[in-house]
């Protein structure tokens, strides 16, 4: 199945720069999910990181990122993925709202954006004047088993000037926080 779904920019932090931000979710055969961001806009008032080595790096929502957010209905865990167009990555699990808790499962290695990891999952990225596009997969082995899935995607786009906006399905609060369940609008049943 595969779903495409609108980010909205939080009403504190308004970018005018940028026109849409799209997510296309497809759950594939094996249970991964693909996420496919599609940025457009003004792209050279957007700072995009520079290509790093394709390794798990902290804080990458500093800077533009895209980011994904899984949860099971019902439950309070929850697991946050993110990709910055540098390539690397950061995967982390919660056990509630910001609890953050040590998980074999995502600190295994993880597809690194722009590269292929022995896991089977790959991301890619294409930019040109206008539109910015990254490619991400979670493997089916980094996600929660049970269904009915929740998620919450999201991106944090960083300008030139340094100012940030931050994007989501839903912002459920007054301030951006991504890790506010409300903000899990998505539901993927299978």
């Amino acid at each position: 199945m595969i779903w495409e779904l609108a980010l909205q920019s939080h009403p504190a932090t308004p970018c005018p720069a940028i026109h849409t931000l799209n997510v296309t979710v497809e759950r594939l055969a094996d249970g991964s999910l693909r996420l496919h961001y599609t940025l457009r806009g003004d792209l050279a008032q957007v700072r995009i990181p520079a290509p790093q080595p394709p390794v798990f790096t902290d804080d990458l929502w500093q800077h533009t990122c895209f980011e994904a957010f899984v949860a099971v209905q019902g439950e309070t865990a929850y697991r946050e993925f993110n990709f910055s167009p540098s390539s690397q990555w950061a995967a982390y699990a919660f056990s509630d709202y910001r609890q953050p808790v040590e998980s074999p499962l995502l600190l295994a290695p993880f597809p690194p954006c722009g590269g292929r990891a022995g896991d089977g999952g790959e991301c890619s990225e294409q930019d040109s004047q206008s539109t910015y596009q990254l490619d991400a997969t979670i493997p089916s082995t980094a996600l929660p088993a049970a269904a009915p899935l929740q998620l919450a995607l999201t991106a944090v786009i960083e300008l030139t000037d340094g100012s940030k906006s931050y994007w989501a399905l839903k912002h459920p609060g007054e301030r951006p926080d991504f890790h506010h369940r409300d903000g899990f609008t998505h539901e993927i049943w299978s």
